[in-house]
């Protein structure tokens, strides 16, 4: 599977100054590794909601953390990236 293209994201991400506070949002299938998965890509001091859907297959986890560069965010994509059935909002 071919990685997607980070180069519109990076260019839209460029546009603002850093370190700033960037709001990651994912959809996994409700598994509590892949959840754990998810998670372990930030820090301890990162505010995270987590919310199942209404018929439980599906977790949103939104995820707010100080990010230091537009590199650093495209790394945590490429990161979940890898993840089975994630969705990146």
């Amino acid at each position: 599977m071919e990685e997607p293209n980070f180069d519109e994201l990076r260019k839209k991400l460029e546009k603002d100054s850093w370190p700033a506070v960037y709001l990651f949002k994912f959809i996994v299938p409700s598994d509590n590794q892949k959840i754990a998965q998810v998670e372990s890509f930030f820090e301890d001091d990162s505010e995270i909601k987590i919310q199942a859907s209404s018929n439980g297959k599906y977790t949103s986890i939104s995820i707010r953390q100080v990010m230091l560069s537009p590199e650093a965010i495209i790394e945590v994509y490429k990161k979940a990236y890898v993840i089975e059935g994630i969705i990146s909002l």
